[in-house]
């Protein structure tokens, strides 16, 4: 069994619960330069990385990273985190629906001092009352934090020792929550779940990678290339600027602007160095043409 999976095999995704907001929202309007964009996303990430690993050393207790799929939250705080699992710290990571008994089960087993139980694209922990209000008690900022769950459906569950789960426990642990969700919308919306999401903010730090316009996504990509990601990938510099290009001049009719796109694209690129950015327009634009 994998590293950081609990026995209940708690990564399988499901059908989750309908939402009422949209994910980040992509707007064609750029208020900014480029080099100020380059520059805000530059210290975004770097403080993203900083508070991954303090996070996930116990530091700070809870944090909450919003920004839009596929544009590298997720890789940023794994690699972090991988670096503390090879000094013995403790990391699961969830994905998909939790059930609230299951959660509480998951804090129980996540509940020691260096260890991070990491929520990626598992939004539907925050549209459950009895789910919210286990993670306010896990992310408090109380000396102790002390979780109960004080029914008989607990009777039968077991940690992965085997072990009966008690009705109460201690809190040490520290958690991540990885969503494409704009928290401060969610609140300033006025839903009647706007006072949840609050009270989580309250309890965490709150991240924001402040990526909300198409050329926002497009300096991000264009960092994580010459980061590297194409030339790892065997493409070498006029290939990379060609591609790179082709997103840029095409942004408005792809289906995405992720890192993924990218993905796709330099793989077309690979299958056929004539044809490509007919593949592409074929398969990656919302209208073929």
């Amino acid at each position: 069994m994998p590293r950081g999976v609990p026995k209940s095999g708690f990564r399988v995704t499901r059908k989750r619960q309908a939402i009422n907001f949209a994910p980040q929202a992509v707007k064609s309007v750029r208020s900014e330069t480029v080099a100020e964009i380059e520059s805000k996303l530059a210290d975004r990430f770097e403080a993203l990385e900083i508070m991954s690993e303090a996070t996930g050393k116990g530091i700070n207790r809870s944090l909450i990273v919003s920004g839009p799929a596929g544009l590298g939250k997720s890789f940023t705080v794994e690699a972090k985190l991988a670096e503390l699992e090879q000094k013995g710290h403790s990391v699961t990571y969830i994905k998909g629906y939790v059930r609230p008994l299951a959660l509480y089960k998951l804090l129980y087993e996540t509940r020691h001092q260096n260890s991070v139980l990491v929520f990626d694209d598992s939004d539907s922990v925050f549209y459950d009352d009895v789910s919210m209000n286990l993670l306010k008690g896990a992310c408090d900022s109380t000396e102790r934090r002390v979780l109960h769950w004080l029914s008989r459906s607990l009777d039968k569950e077991e940690d992965d020792e085997g072990e009966s789960i008690p009705e109460k426990f201690e809190f040490q642990g520290s958690v991540i929550f990885i969503t494409n969700y704009d928290f401060d919308a969610m609140i300033e919306s006025g839903n009647k779940l706007a006072p949840h999401f609050q009270a989580l903010v309250s309890r965490s730090h709150y991240l924001d990678l402040a990526m909300k316009t198409k050329m926002d996504y497009i300096v991000r990509i264009r960092q994580v290339v010459r980061g590297g990601m194409l030339r790892d990938r065997g493409f070498n510099a006029a290939e990379q600027t060609m591609i790179l290009e082709f997103i840029e001049n095409n942004m408005e009719r792809l289906r995405e602007l992720s890192l993924r796109m990218v993905v796709k694209i330099s793989g077309l690129y690979k299958m056929d160095k004539s044809n490509w950015q007919k593949l592409a327009k074929q398969t990656c634009f919302r209208n073929a043409a």
